[in-house]
């Protein structure tokens, strides 16, 4: 993702998360940490390749050996094509370049279409967070992913459903 992203991630933002939309300036904030050598963010955005019309973003944040996964979205009319797991293994292949041996995320109680992602690449529920998401005061399920354990040697996402297509998506990157 590059600062030119940030307007059409906005719009896809508030319209997947309408009461607990971020805001540019947490883009910004997110993409200062972005690049260079310390780079510490890994964001990413998928495009139409026909059209270039942004059709998904995703963001990971690293700090010392935990990676959290910040965001996720993809359009409606690609859920179900496998965009979101081909956004969350890009994040996974860099939580391991980042020397991230576990990696955590929230996700909303009440989104079980993402809850469901999450479990197939492996993360199990670890607790709650009362009240996380505002101002609907809805509460986060809490999940963590082992990345680097002794003598583990499989792809991030391998435990996908057999079969799964991904959608075709053109990304650009933070680096």
């Amino acid at each position: 993702m590059r600062w030119w992203d940030i307007d059409p991630v906005l719009e896809l933002e508030h319209e997947l998360f309408p009461e607990d939309a971020w805001s540019a300036g947490m883009f910004w904030s997110e993409l200062a940490h972005a690049r260079g050598p310390g780079a510490t963010r890994r964001y990413v955005v998928a495009e139409e390749p026909a059209t270039g019309r942004i059709v998904g973003y995703a963001g990971l944040a690293a700090a010392g050996d935990l990676g959290d996964v910040q965001t996720i979205g993809v359009t409606r009319d690609h859920w179900g094509g496998g965009l979101g797991s081909e956004l969350l293994t890009d994040l996974l292949k860099h939580a391991t370049a980042f020397e991230c041996s576990a990696v955590l995320l929230e996700v909303r109680v009440d989104n079980t279409r993402a809850q469901k992602l999450y479990e197939r690449f492996g993360f199990e529920p670890i607790g709650f967070r009362r009240g996380y998401y505002q101002p609907g005061n809805i509460d986060a399920l809490v999940m963590r992913l082992h990345v680097q354990e002794p003598g583990q040697e499989q792809e991030p996402g391998q435990e996908q459903e057999p079969g799964q297509e991904q959608e075709p998506g053109q990304e650009t990157e933070t680096d």
